[in-house]
């Protein structure tokens, strides 16, 4: 039995191919009284994030793009002072763009058009310049987002459910709205539904995907097993490029690299209006924790918990 307590939603917990924790508590959605199953599919926020990351390097691999390339190359009408950002810069959070409180006029609920999303975000000057330092940015992701349609020609909901999700068998997962989808989880804050964020436009690429429990779980499998990518991509996406400031710890691409509980992780938590997610692989005990919750008052850090009462 877990140490660690959550009201509604998926915890799970593996070490190798065991299954050691799998809970599912709570309701899906206050209103209807639907509980909470293992079908059921929550919004994984900033874990999103590593999928943007594998689409650019599916890309890069085929030659479609590169990603020294500036991002400016992928944009339309973009401003002259994004003209030294590249696609690693955006991917390593060293871009110099802000993150969502350096852009207080965008809404995060509201519906956008793409392109003055990016008026939006033009509008304020980058903090440093790419490379200087580190800035958790989501809209450097949304222009991530932005480039691989670019790329590939294709929606980005389109190219991840058709290179992404399809490939690895991760059959309950989607990005965009979930509207009108079955098994879906409804936010809640102070018990109460609560509006999703805009994940059409605003949080394209940043905050977008759904997943179950069992397919985040089996996303982990692309740094643990090397699954989709090739092995040099891999090691890019989990290798420390970036240090965060915080001990130890640096930003891969769509990871963070450094300790958890004391031992080497990569890992990244999420954070979308009435829902929170947490994923980490450790790789010297071979641990793949999930936490996927529709419940806002839950503390993504605390569910490492679980990992002191797993003796490995």
């Amino acid at each position: 039995m877990s140490t660690f307590s959550h009201d509604r939603g998926v915890l799970l917990l593996a070490r190798g191919d065991e299954l050691l924790v799998d809970e599912v508590a709570g309701v899906a959605d206050e209103t209807s009284g639907a509980p909470c199953a293992p079908a059921t599919r929550f919004q994984i926020a900033s874990i999103s994030k590593q999928m943007a990351a594998v689409a650019v390097l599916l890309l890069a691999e085929r030659g479609a793009l590169r990603l020294t390339d500036p991002v400016v190359r992928w944009l339309p009408d973009p401003p002259p002072a994004w003209s030294g950002i590249t696609l690693h810069h955006l991917l390593t959070h060293t871009s110099g763009l802000g993150h969502w409180e350096e852009h207080p006029a965008v809404d995060l609920a509201a519906p956008a058009e793409p392109d003055a999303l990016l008026a939006a975000f033009a509008a304020v000057p980058p903090l440093f310049r790419p490379g200087a330092a580190w800035h958790y940015s989501s809209p450097g992701y949304v222009l991530l987002a932005r480039a691989v349609e670019r790329a590939s020609g294709r929606p980005y909901a389109e190219f991840l459910a058709e290179e992404v999700f399809v490939p690895l068998g991760m059959t309950g997962s989607f990005a965009g709205p979930g509207d009108g989808r079955p098994d879906v989880a409804v936010g809640h804050e102070g018990g109460r539904p609560v509006p999703s964020w805009d994940l059409r436009t605003v949080s394209m690429g940043a905050g977008d995907v759904w997943c179950t429990g069992a397919d985040l779980l089996t996303w982990l499998d692309v740094p643990r097993r090397g699954r989709l990518l090739a092995p040099a991509s891999v090691a890019a996406l989990t290798a420390p490029h970036a240090p965060t400031g915080r001990p130890g710890e640096a930003y891969g691409y769509g990871f963070f690299v450094g300790p958890l509980a004391g031992r080497r992780a990569v890992h990244h938590s999420g954070d979308n209006g009435g829902y929170k997610a947490f994923a980490a692989w450790l790789p010297d005990s071979d641990q793949r924790l999930v936490l996927l919750t529709n419940q806002a008052e839950i503390d993504p850090a605390a569910v490492t918990s679980v990992l002191d009462s797993d003796p490995a």
